[in-house]
């Protein structure tokens, strides 16, 4: 027996079917970065119309590929939050739609939780309680987990995600999107002390964190307060890697000092980490080396599941095996409100 999880929060369709002990029998992704790399973002109808175009055909894909027919299924579990109104609402539809035509239950799961517990995945031992990271290009945020669906918020970004910031710091420097992976790589080859960008909140007593100022500070070292125009900018290569390798340090600096202050403020010693910047190579070092220096355990997410995918959705058999259950009247909840 198994379940068929799908994830349509933003920018990437993919379903799975997950088996009762967690293991992946079909797994299938439509990533729909072509269609917004012309405007160096995500744009929320793009997204919602390609969603529709292919939510079936990727849900299609998982069943073969799992060699699975409805019969066969306990569940049709789907998020529903936090993400962009639009894509959410396609999965949700294909999902209650699925439910009442195959006779199936309906699970709805949170996506930033579903983040955390991809660290889960593949491993024998709970990994909770922890501290939960999730530093993604819509989210960063930081929890007390419990358990897999009891978590306690403690603090997130006030103004811009941490990925976001990348993005826009890719786009200002005319590198090609998506912009983390760009901006990291154009780091290699600079020096992180070339420039001593701000760290926001990182003196202050809580969880939040802020990288719109940081974002600023990189546009006015390009072109300066008050000017808008870009096009005209044509910087040696070594300026653009020193830049980026700056910034890539500011990020990485303020989110390793508060996640180590949480993990000081819990009761539990791990720490675990999921979203797309958790792919960063210089982020995970960072943390290995605090880790270390601090004495707590550190999971991240391995990196093909860091990025939006349809396999930490099998967060649902949580909600399975307490036969949580939603209602077909449930509503998406875009956005991140915060205190989730």
């Amino acid at each position: 027996m198994s379940i068929l999880t799908i994830e349509s929060t933003c920018d990437e369709t993919a379903a799975a079917v997950i088996a009762r002990d967690g293991q992946v029998l079909g797994s299938a992704l439509a990533t729909q970065t072509e269609l917004h790399e012309q405007y160096r973002g995500v744009v929320p109808e793009v997204a919602a119309r390609a969603h529709v175009e292919r939510i079936l055909p990727v849900i299609d894909h998982a069943l073969t590929e799992a060699q699975c027919d409805p019969t066969s299924l306990d569940a049709v579990a789907v998020a529903h939050t936090p993400g962009l109104a639009g894509s959410l609402l396609i999965g949700l539809t294909a999902a209650k739609t699925l439910a009442v035509a195959w006779q199936k239950p309906l699970i709805t799961v949170n996506h930033l939780y579903a983040h955390i517990y991809a660290c889960q995945l593949g491993r024998t031992e709970s990994i909770y309680p922890c501290v939960g990271l999730i530093v993604s290009g819509g989210h960063t945020s930081l929890y007390d987990c419990l358990g897999p669906l009891e978590l306690r918020y403690l603090g997130g970004t006030i103004d811009d995600a941490a990925g976001e910031a990348f993005d826009k710091v890719a786009a200002m420097l005319g590198l090609e999107f998506p912009g983390g992976p760009a901006v990291s790589r154009a780091a290699l080859e600079g020096n992180p002390e070339a420039y001593r960008f701000p760290r926001s909140l990182l003196n202050q007593d809580n969880f939040d964190f802020s990288f719109s100022g940081l974002k600023t500070a990189v546009r006015y070292e390009l072109v300066g307060p008050g000017e808008k125009d870009f096009t005209q900018l044509d910087l040696p290569a070594e300026r653009v890697a020193d830049i980026c390798a700056s910034f890539q340090q500011a990020v990485v600096d303020v989110l390793v000092e508060k996640s180590r202050r949480a993990v000081r403020h819990s009761s539990a010693n791990r720490l675990c980490i999921g979203g797309g910047v958790a792919a960063n190579r210089v982020l995970r070092t960072a943390f290995e080396q605090a880790a270390d220096e601090d004495a707590f355990e550190l999971i991240v997410a391995p990196p093909h599941l860091c990025t939006d995918n349809a396999v930490m959705g099998a967060i649902a058999l949580e909600k399975l095996a307490r036969d949580d259950f939603a209602s077909l009247d449930i509503d998406i909840q875009p956005g991140l409100q915060r205190g989730h």
